[in-house]
């Protein structure tokens, strides 16, 4: 509980948890890609999901357990980023801090908005594409019918509208986030901070572009 209780030790944490949760949204928005593969193997994709490590553990069962520790991750993420706030605000001046907001990146000032507004996201995501209990008319949504369900799912534009300003919000969070995890982490300095700068903004460009393609698609009817 030492290093717990000390700054460096919650930005470790965020920095740790944040490269977990970074890893994934890259590894989903690939997945998420597929619906461009058509029907047929976007929904095989999303079955083998639920197959994996079968049958050495049950169905769904890994599954369960990456969303275990996506949870546990989100939840350590958080709870570090209020305490390091609250640390902050208690040990540093007014005037400092307004010193530093005005020479802080947009992305950085706006980094506690922009993580409440994914963690709302998130709960409104799941909800929506995992058990189709918002964002649909009545009865259309398949339980299993993947490709379907994306396609009636941001069919509605003010859904679709809603998933793309997260997805902006999500890109403005992953690129300050990034950025800091390579500086808290010891890896940034002087030569390579430009490199790791560059990797925070090509990174969090492409999971956007990437993820925003799929709503837009179906609006335009590339995906139908």
């Amino acid at each position: 509980m030492g290093l717990w209780s000390t700054s460096i030790g919650k930005k470790a944490v965020m920095a740790v948890t944040g490269f977990i949760l970074v890893g994934f949204v890259i590894v989903h928005m690939l997945g998420n890609l597929k619906v461009y593969q058509g029907e047929e193997k976007f929904n095989a994709y999303a079955v083998g999901l639920r197959e994996i490590g079968s049958p050495a553990v049950g169905h769904e069962q890994f599954l369960w357990l990456m969303r275990l520790v996506l949870l546990t991750a989100t939840g350590l993420h958080i709870v570090a980023a209020v305490q390091l706030t609250q640390m902050s605000h208690a040990a540093r001046p007014v005037s400092y801090v307004q010193k530093k907001v005005i020479q802080a990146t947009y992305a950085s000032r706006t980094m506690r908005w922009g993580g409440v507004i994914i963690t709302l996201f998130v709960v409104y995501h799941i909800l929506h594409l995992t058990f189709g209990a918002v964002g649909f008319p009545p009865g259309q949504y398949r339980h299993l019918s993947v490709y379907r369900n994306v396609v009636t799912g941001f069919s509605l534009w003010y859904v679709s509208a809603f998933y793309i300003a997260a997805m902006v919000a999500l890109g403005l969070h992953m690129y300050h986030g990034v950025w800091s995890m390579f500086q808290t982490l010891g890896l940034s300095d002087e030569n390579t901070g430009r490199l790791y700068r560059s990797l925070a903004i090509v990174s969090s460009f492409v999971v956007v572009v990437g993820n925003i393609s799929v709503p837009a698609g179906v609006l335009v009817g590339l995906v139908k």
